[in-house]
């Protein structure tokens, strides 16, 4: 009957304090200050249930090379190996974190020689005394406050961060690659340009040598001719240089020694996947960036719940057995088992203020990581606003700048007429020349401005990883 009394109080016991994990181990809700997403001044573009972020890489970018070098990238790249290496790190975390719930083993092994005093209690019988034992130690926690499930909940939500983290990681570097790549084709075709002029200042450096000699210009017209040929020069050996060190940058993305990097021409270079941006929303599922940040606060979340627990007391079972025996020879004999079972509360009273000081900083950081999720939220809102307004402004500006290119043609054509028949002056002939050139520039620099704003729109938007 007393027996029933204990086991009675015992279970009255156990019931209450799992009634009491439901206040103690919370359950993680979205933070309503970052579920909407807007995309800030953004209306001119379609936004519905679709979005470019959802089409692949291969569909969006139609450059065989460049489809290549991103494949290649993707192989080789040294960000996304190290990404991956984190990944099977916090894979072997979550692992742990499922071992929570299972109880502890340990084998143990000993031998214990004492030398005896005479005058100690058992002195006078034993010079020597000497143990052999061998044994195995179960532990197993009870999960009474949800500490163990907060745990896992924190080590799975850590493994989804890098495996995010991961996804950012190739979306950026998918965008990065065909950035760079987009500069390389508008460098080609600036140099392209700059070396026909260079090819058309020197014929008309001849050209105003022989006016000179005719007495049509001065040694002045001859100068500034000189002088334009000259500027084309260093143009060229600047896009040069840049180029070079753009097909640089190119080979460590691509996780290789430096090299020449083939690739195709500007002009031929096809965007037909319809500009998307979906719903505001959908960052929250597209971007990964915004998943990983998110899943930092739930990992935030899950260790101030066990931080929590820790102010309440933990139960603890254990139990030990195995052979002990003062000889060798009847350490496996029958009468050398030995067992121990042991149940225990223990509650922490006085600790120095450690629990506290955990759950104050496991708070604050909490906050911190609301906060990061938070500005990752409004940061991927801005970011798409940035990527579209560039876009409209490129789309426009080319337009502009393509009618610019054909006036200043013109003007270089009719001025050359005139000077020819010697109705205008060489200086008009130079400055059309020179805002030709310039203009020519600036159409190719507004089309890869409007090609890289695709790019930042599709990584604003969370594509690249799929």
């Amino acid at each position: 009957m007393k027996r029933f009394k204990i086991y009675k109080i015992v279970t009255v016991g156990l019931v209450f304090l799992t009634l009491q994990s439901c206040f103690v181990a919370k359950e993680y809700n979205r933070p309503e200050t970052v579920v909407e997403a807007e995309y800030y001044r953004t209306d001119k573009l379609p936004q519905d249930s679709l979005s470019m972020a959802s089409v692949s890489w291969k569909t969006l970018f139609t450059d065989a090379q460049l489809q290549n070098y991103i494949e290649e990238g993707l192989q080789n790249n040294i960000d996304i190996r190290i990404a991956i290496q984190q990944v099977l790190a916090a894979e072997a975390y979550l692992k742990q974190g499922k071992a929570g719930y299972f109880p502890t083993l340990n084998g143990n092994a000993t031998y214990t020689r004492q030398e005896l005093s005479e005058n100690s209690q058992f002195g006078g019988q034993f010079s020597t005394l000497d143990q052999y034992q061998l044994s195995g130690g179960l532990s197993w926690e009870a999960d009474i406050w949800g500490k163990i499930r907060s745990n896992k909940r924190a080590f799975q939500a850590s493994y989804l961060q890098t495996v995010a983290a991961h996804k950012a990681v190739k979306s950026r570097l998918v965008a990065n690659i065909a950035s760079t790549y987009y500069q390389l084709l508008a460098l080609d075709e600036q140099i392209q340009i700059t070396e026909e002029t260079i090819e058309t200042r020197s014929n008309s450096l001849e050209t105003t040598e022989a006016l000179k000699e005719a007495g049509n210009v001065t040694e002045v017209g001859v100068k500034q001719t000189e002088a334009q040929l000259y500027t084309a020069q260093a143009i060229l050996i600047d896009l040069k240089n840049e180029a070079r060190l753009l097909e640089n940058t190119m080979s460590i993305l691509l996780g290789s020694p430096v090299k020449e990097i083939t690739r195709g021409e500007l002009d031929k270079q096809q965007i037909n996947t319809e500009l998307k941006t979906g719903v505001p929303a959908q960052l929250l599922s597209n971007r990964p960036d915004v998943i990983a940040a998110e899943y930092n606060l739930v990992n935030a979340f899950e260790l101030t719940n066990v931080a929590r627990s820790s102010f309440y007391p933990s139960l603890t079972l254990t139990a030990t057995g195995g052979l002990q025996s003062l000889d060798v020879d009847d350490l496996f004999s029958a009468s050398s088992l030995f067992a121990t079972i042991t149940g225990g509360l223990m509650q922490p009273i006085i600790n120095g203020r450690k629990i506290r000081t955990q759950y104050e900083v496991s708070q604050a950081q909490q906050e911190q990581a609301r906060l990061n999720f938070k500005f990752a939220i409004l940061n991927a809102g801005k970011e798409v606003s940035d990527a579209m307004y560039s876009y409209e402004a490129a789309t426009d500006k080319i337009e502009v700048k393509e009618k610019e290119n054909e006036a200043y043609s013109l003007a270089t054509d009719y001025s050359q007429e005139l000077l020819d028949n010697g109705l205008a002056n060489y200086l008009e002939v130079l400055t059309a020349r020179e805002n030709a050139l310039n203009s020519s520039l600036d159409l190719v620099n507004a089309k890869n401005s409007q090609l890289q704003a695709i790019v930042n729109l599709y990584e604003a938007l969370g594509g690249g990883w799929q």
